[in-house]
C-alpha cells in the first residue's frame, strides 16, 4: 500500500508492460526488416495489418481476440484441449492482447529507421559476403539505435495505459488482470476521486518521464551526428 492505495494493479502494469515489450522488440526488428526490404505487391496488405492497432478501437480488437481465444470457438478450444493453454480471463491472455496492440508502436519507428539509411550501407555488406542476419545486426541496427529506443520506450508506455484490450480479454481480476487503467476506473466508479486521482499520477508521471527520456536521448544522439 502507497499512499493508501493497493499498489499491487500498479506492479502487473509494469510487468505487462516489461513482458510485452521484452517481446515485441525481436518481433517488431524482424517485421520492421522485412517491411523495409520487401518489393512484393502485397507490402500495402503487411504494413495494413500491422498498423491496424493504431485506428481501431481497443474494445473491437479485444472483442475479437475474446471470440477467437474463448474455448466455446474453434482456437480458442484447441489451444485448450492440445495444448492446454487457457487465454481468457489470465495474464497470458493479457500478454497475447498486448503483443498485438502495441505491434505498430514497435514496428513503425523501427522501419522507418531502416528505410531512411542509405542504401550503400547494405550493398556494401552484401558484397562483402555478409549474411542478411550479419547485416541487421552488426551494420544495420547500430545505425538505428534511437529508432530503437523510440520503439522500445512507446510500446513500454503504451502497454501501460491499455484499457480496453485488458478489459476484453483480461476482465477485472485483481492480482490477474486488474492492471492500473482498470484500477482507475474502479476507483471512479466508487466516487473514490482521491484513489483514482493517486493511480492517474503515477501513469501521468511515467509517461512524462518517459518521453522526455526519449527526446532528450535522441536530441544527444542527433547532435554527436551532426558535430562529431
Amino acid at each position: 500500500m502507497i499512499g493508501g492505495i493497493d499498489t499491487a494493479p500498479l506492479w502487473l502494469s509494469f510487468r505487462l508492460a516489461a513482458l510485452t515489450t521484452a517481446l515485441l522488440l525481436p518481433i517488431g526488428i524482424a517485421l520492421a526488416y522485412f517491411l523495409a526490404s520487401s518489393q512484393s505487391r502485397l507490402k500495402p496488405l503487411w504494413e495494413t495489418l500491422v498498423s491496424m492497432p493504431l485506428v481501431l478501437p481497443p474494445s473491437v480488437l479485444g472483442f475479437y481476440l475474446l471470440l477467437a481465444l474463448s474455448p466455446q470457438h474453434a482456437f480458442g478450444h484447441w489451444l485448450e484441449q492440445y495444448l492446454h493453454l487457457k487465454l481468457v480471463f489470465s495474464f497470458s491472455g493479457l500478454v497475447l492482447g498486448s503483443l498485438i496492440f502495441s505491434l505498430p508502436f514497435m514496428v513503425q519507428p523501427l522501419q522507418a529507421g531502416l528505410q531512411n539509411l542509405p542504401a550503400s550501407l547494405l550493398e556494401a555488406s552484401r558484397s562483402l559476403g555478409k549474411s542478411d542476419f550479419y547485416t541487421l545486426w552488426r551494420i544495420l541496427l547500430p545505425n538505428i539505435k534511437p529508432a530503437v529506443l523510440t520503439g522500445v520506450v512507446l510500446s513500454f508506455a503504451h502497454t501501460v495505459g491499455e484499457f480496453g484490450v485488458v478489459l476484453m480479454i483480461g476482465g477485472n481480476i485483481p492480482g490477474v488482470s486488474k492492471v492500473a487503467s482498470l484500477a482507475i476506473y474502479d476507483e471512479v466508479e466508487s466516487l473514490n476521486y482521491a484513489a483514482a486521482h493517486t493511480y492517474a499520477a503515477v501513469l501521468l508521471v511515467l509517461s512524462f518521464s518517459i518521453l522526455l527520456g526519449v527526446y532528450l536521448l535522441n536530441r544527444r544522439s542527433l547532435a554527436a551526428r551532426m558535430w562529431p
